[in-house]
């Protein structure tokens, strides 16, 4: 059976179009869909990265282009900061970078990647530090307070510098006799930070701290007002006898914590295991300091009952809800052991 003459001129047609459109498609540097869809050849790394201009916050990068056996459609482009990773993308050859940090050092990447999804390998990084832009040091921290002072750390806070660019860290320093400074903390501004905790320190021991700023171009500021503050002595051996009457939510404790140690107790805090979920309803003996991370409750001395000396005794009790009795006792941070009823 013979094709009809308009049949077959209609199918001549449609090849001659189908072929005009790869052609089209090929000539525009675009990918047909089959051609994308068989190909598992890699593009070539791009070539070497280079800066063709750069400012303080923006740079422009070009490369040598990568050839592919189809064509390459973008290419991804890196830069990391410390830890911290910055991408974008770009169908040509060259790229211009916006919203970066004077005096920063970046380093950048460059890869290729064609229709059909396949990568090359990454080109040489460039490591590049941008210009200065900022020629202002940082204002001086606030005073530092401490806080939580034990016998052997301490917590020290701060009011944040002022800073007209980005800040890089602080620099705590131990003030040492004749005024000489000892770093005793580096504190990363990644993310900010205005707090340090200072450990190793000697017990019952004064030390004074001060603190620097430093932003990302190297400029220090003044150094802080100092702050001076004490450790506690080392923590006393104690030993702790309890009497507990419980109910179906809910107990009262009596409490009797005895100073086992050779050294007088002058002014004390407990602590002892609560449950977040836990209400104090009454306390006598002691009065309530602050509930630590939800799952201890601190107590300290009142005014009378401050001193406890060697073998002395200190009583109180406790009213609460819940079902977590007084446990993991400890007196000036130091575990006190269950004595024998």
């Amino acid at each position: 059976m013979r094709d009809h003459p308009r049949r077959g001129a209609r199918s001549r047609a449609a090849a001659l179009a189908a072929c005009t459109l790869t052609a089209v498609l090929v000539a525009s540097g675009a990918t047909p869909a089959y051609a994308a869809a068989d190909d598992t050849e890699p593009p070539t790394a791009p070539g070497p990265i280079t800066v063709t201009a750069i400012d303080t916050t923006w740079v422009e990068l070009t490369w040598a282009a990568s050839t592919d056996n189809v064509g390459v459609v973008r290419y991804p482009v890196s830069a990391r900061f410390e830890d911290n990773g910055l991408t974008w993308s770009t169908d040509t050859n060259s790229i211009r970078i916006t919203g970066l940090r004077p005096s920063r050092t970046y380093t950048f990447f460059v890869s290729a990647v064609d229709a059909a999804g396949n990568g090359s390998p990454s080109n040489p990084s460039l490591r590049l530090t941008m210009p200065p832009g900022d020629d202002q040091p940082p204002g001086a921290p606030g005073q530092p307070v401490a806080f939580d002072v034990t016998a052997t750390a301490v917590r020290l806070r701060w009011a944040h510098s002022v800073e007209n660019a980005a800040l890089e860290r602080y620099e705590v320093f131990r003030v040492d006799a004749g005024g000489a400074l000892t770093l005793v903390r580096d504190v990363s501004q990644y993310p900010p930070v205005n707090s340090a905790t200072i450990n190793g320190l000697a017990p019952n021991t004064t030390y004074t701290f001060v603190v620097r700023a430093r932003d990302e171009v190297g400029l220090l500021s003044a150094l802080s007002a100092p702050v001076t503050v004490t450790t506690l002595p080392p923590p006393p051996s104690c030993a702790v006898r309890s009497v507990v009457r419980q109910w179906p939510n809910g107990f009262v404790a009596h409490l009797v914590v005895e100073n086992t140690g050779s050294t007088v107790v002058d002014g004390w805090a407990m602590t002892w295991r609560f449950w977040a979920s836990q209400q104090v309803q009454g306390i006598w003996g002691a009065k309530v300091v602050d509930r630590l991370n939800n799952s201890y409750l601190r107590v300290g001395n009142t005014g009378r009952n401050a001193v406890i000396p060697p073998g002395g005794t200190v009583s109180l009790g406790l009213v609460a809800t819940g079902t977590q009795l007084p446990e993991e006792i400890t007196l000036n941070g130091g575990l006190c052991t269950v004595a024998d009823e």
